[in-house]
């Protein structure tokens, strides 16, 4: 998130390099901490998403976003090994031949189960550990992009209080 010290903003070309640097590796991703998406996950889409925004303050951005759906077959239920980054580069790359990725792109991971609502998570971290690397995820919250325009303190607990509806600013 722009701003946010919490969250690290991959572009989807840092993701595509991040996978060929460690083709001989498993992939996992970590959707909150200490939880993975299971052993029998796929890749089921890649979306190239356009964003044309008008926030609270009437504000105007745009941007693109490069989203990665990931899904777990109940059909491989009790899978021992995870999809390696090789394969799961193949895929990005087959899917960049067929709808040109905007490289410059933030990714994002979409992911949901049973427990966990589905949602577009940031990628916050990664891990090499041994033969894996572990995409570390995380929700992030929503916030006010007009703060300055609606006279919201910034980065402080008062900050969301006082962008609460009725108050005049969102």
């Amino acid at each position: 998130m722009a701003g946010n010290p919490n969250y690290i903003q991959m572009k989807t070309s840092d993701f595509i390099t991040l996978l060929a640097e460690h083709q001989d590796k498993s992939l996992l991703f970590e959707y909150a901490p200490g939880m993975l998406v299971g052993t029998n996950y796929h890749i089921t889409e890649v979306k190239h998403i356009n964003i044309d925004s008008v926030d609270c303050g009437s504000g105007m951005d745009s941007w693109k976003e490069t989203i990665i759906q990931l899904w777990e077959s109940p059909s491989e239920l009790g899978k021992l090994d995870y999809l390696s980054t090789y394969k799961a580069l193949g895929i990005l790359k087959k899917v960049g031949i067929m709808r040109p990725y905007e490289m410059d792109s933030m990714i994002k991971i979409e992911y949901g189960n049973n427990m966990f609502h589905t949602a577009q998570l940031h990628i916050t971290d990664f891990e090499i550990k041994e033969n894996q690397l572990l995409i570390k995820l995380a929700v992030s919250p929503t916030d006010c992009k007009a703060k300055e325009t609606c006279g919201v303190p910034q980065e402080t607990e008062a900050a969301s209080a006082s962008c609460a509806p009725g108050s005049g600013c969102c």
